[in-house]
């Protein structure tokens, strides 16, 4: 048994027990669940619920029963292509079908485990299946995606994207005109009350700015700049969906199927096209930028003819 002793930083003054836990000691929010419904984590010298509320100088006490590690996930993975590397960061260009990392129910190939199999040794800190990731694409999302290698580019990476000084650039092929043809989408996103597996722009959800900027009209959709302000689950998603502008393809969130068949697109059309943050050790920023894959420049074709 594993006992930790620490005092709550300001940055978490408010935050649910379960979600700072998770945060603070790099675990999976199910795990920090389960070790508040365990009894093994209590809060000033009391036992505490998973939505008990944090305040900033509160003394933390946590005890993780040792468990053997997980298998390691190492596994080839066609098509990821690696753009960038230095001491502390791996850029890569992730395709299609393929996770950040492992997770409950997902047994195909991940990030974490196609640069395993390569030989990169990635940052220790976060839990183990997640080790080095420090935000997400979705499984049908294909672009940028950055992964720390060092301890201080773990760190460092996860200040920018908590800062939101990083720029994340999306280019999504969206249903319709969306009028106007540039705004801003303000609007809470949380987990839809009644699939699981979705989320939706609901009240009481976290906070979500996604900005937009019309780059080409085509007769029946159109293509967006997207720049994120935040980054939720299914942020742009579900924020195209909200304006009844989905993304072609995107059948979970109210896509024309019979226009993603006549595009041969199998996804969403969305793509991580650019991505602008800070060499941790250096501070010189630095830009990656992706090229559409064969299947979204092959539906912009089509589009066009």
């Amino acid at each position: 048994m594993t006992e930790r002793r620490f005092s709550v930083p300001e940055g978490l003054e408010g935050e649910r027990i379960d979600a700072g836990l998770a945060r603070l000691l790099g675990l999976s929010r199910s795990k920090a669940v389960d070790l508040i419904g365990r009894g093994l984590v209590r809060l000033d010298g009391a036992a505490c619920g998973k939505s008990d509320r944090m305040k900033a100088g509160d003394w933390l006490e946590v005890q993780i029963p040792d468990e053997p590690a997980p298998t390691k996930q190492a596994q080839p993975v066609p098509g990821l292509r690696v753009l960038y590397e230095d001491r502390d960061l791996i850029v890569v260009d992730k395709p299609i079908g393929v996770a950040a990392h492992a997770s409950p129910g997902w047994e195909g190939p991940t990030v974490v485990g196609g640069l395993a199999a390569a030989g990169y040794q990635l940052s220790t800190l976060g839990a183990e299946e997640r080790r080095g990731v420090v935000h997400r694409l979705d499984v049908g999302t294909s672009g940028v995606m950055v992964v720390a290698r060092s301890e201080n580019g773990y760190r460092d990476l996860k200040r920018q994207f908590r800062d939101r000084s990083v720029v994340k650039i999306y280019h999504a092929l969206v249903q319709g005109h969306p009028d106007p043809s540039s705004g801003t989408i303000d609007a809470p996103v949380g987990r839809h009350p009644r699939h699981d597996y979705r989320f939706a722009v609901v009240a009481g959800g976290k906070p979500s700015v996604t900005h937009y900027d019309t780059l080409e009209a085509f007769r029946f959709a159109s293509l967006l700049k997207v720049r994120l302000e935040t980054g939720r689950t299914h942020q742009i998603r579900v924020h195209m969906s909200a304006i009844h502008h989905p993304c072609v393809g995107d059948l979970t969130y109210g896509a024309d199927p019979e226009l993603a068949a006549r595009l041969g697109l199998t996804r969403q059309w969305l793509h991580a096209a650019e991505l602008t943050l800070r060499q941790p050790s250096s501070g010189e920023e630095l830009t990656f930028r992706s090229d559409y894959p064969d299947d979204l420049a092959e539906a912009l074709r089509r589009l066009s003819d």
